[in-house]
């Protein structure tokens, strides 16, 4: 089943509204932000990471960078980002880099950056570089049940 199609399905299940869109390919989360004409601050980029050898997928907003020191204090031993090699195979239903936030889904803990909490909907990608999929963040952290923390801050360039 494809990313899109798992996502929608679960979504239904839940009785979650959300949108659907499409946009041209783009790669990065602040171009896809402005492909989707979306604030950075609510767009919610995946950044995967390893600690203990074990995979954790940050959802950040775009604009933001994760700090591995603060994060190592998070989750309480040493963190770093994964490499695409070590978490693709993970997620084969989905480009490379294009997950959404549901980590649920893959068996993949999720840490929120706590500057993404609002009340204001959220976009993500949606296992595609041209698809987006934008929900309630309410409903979002009710069905991923993330642990909400502070390891990133926004980027100074």
């Amino acid at each position: 089943m494809a990313c899109l199609e798992k996502l929608e399905r679960y979504l239904r299940e839940h009785r979650v509204p959300y949108r659907i869109e499409r946009h041209r390919a783009a790669f990065t989360a602040q171009e896809i932000a402005a492909a989707e004409h979306v604030p950075g601050r609510r767009f919610a980029k995946v950044v995967m990471a390893q600690a203990d050898g074990e995979l954790i997928m940050l959802t950040v907003p775009a604009p933001y960078l994760v700090d591995t020191d603060l994060l190592s204090a998070v989750v309480g031993k040493p963190a770093r980002l994964a490499e695409e090699a070590e978490f693709a195979p993970r997620f084969p239903d989905c480009e490379p880099g294009a997950m959404p936030a549901f980590g649920n889904l893959y068996g993949i803990p999720v840490l929120a950056e706590t500057d993404l909490a609002t009340d204001a909907p959220i976009v993500m990608q949606a296992g595609d570089h041209r698809v987006t999929v934008e929900l309630a963040y309410r409903d979002w952290e009710r069905l991923v049940q993330p642990t909400v923390a502070h390891f990133s801050h926004p980027s100074s360039g």
